[in-house]
């Protein structure tokens, strides 16, 4: 799981800034350079074990969290992506449904985030290759569920995901 914070600098904010599915993969490159080149970004994970134990929703407030605390100033005020506010937000917040096609702080967040999650999966696939995790559009993809049935299950696997648990249920 992985966040992003940022405060764009008004003055200097990049041109073509939208939600990270609407826009190629090249452009994505290029514009999260420009966001990490002029802007305050922070990014916050959580682990595969952290989702396991607190479930995705909470992960995902977690690395939220740890976004913004990774920015080297405090914001006072974040419009967050979604429909819900972390509890123990470290500063008073808005939610914006679909936010990143609203937000240009918050498309901009969506892009380094999404880079860096890419880049994150890359490195994956190279740790464990056959899984197609430099493509990866999720667990419910054909080259992904075939390789878990011929490849096995690896510790970046959520065990708390449904089709995981099952083929750990059918090894015992």
């Amino acid at each position: 799981m992985v966040a992003c914070a940022v405060i764009l600098d008004p003055a200097n904010v990049p041109v073509g800034l939208k939600d990270s599915k609407l826009v190629s993969k090249a452009r994505r490159e290029v514009l999260a350079a420009e966001v990490l080149a002029t802007a305050d970004v922070g990014l916050g994970e959580a682990s595969v074990a952290e989702i396991d134990r607190l479930n995705i929703l909470q992960a995902t407030y977690l690395a939220m969290r740890r976004a913004v605390a990774g920015l080297s100033s405090s914001p006072h005020f974040a419009l967050i992506d979604g429909n819900r506010i972390p509890p123990d937000f470290p500063c008073p917040a808005q939610a914006i449904v679909k936010g990143d096609n609203l937000s240009a702080s918050i498309a901009a967040a969506s892009i380094v985030a999404k880079v860096a999650r890419d880049r994150m999966m890359v490195a994956l696939a190279q740790q464990y290759p056959g899984y197609g995790w430099e493509t990866n559009a999720g667990y419910g993809v054909k080259l992904h569920q075939q390789a878990l049935q011929s490849l096995g299950i690896t510790p970046h696997h959520r065990r708390s995901f449904k089709p995981i648990h099952k083929i750990l249920c059918e090894e015992i």
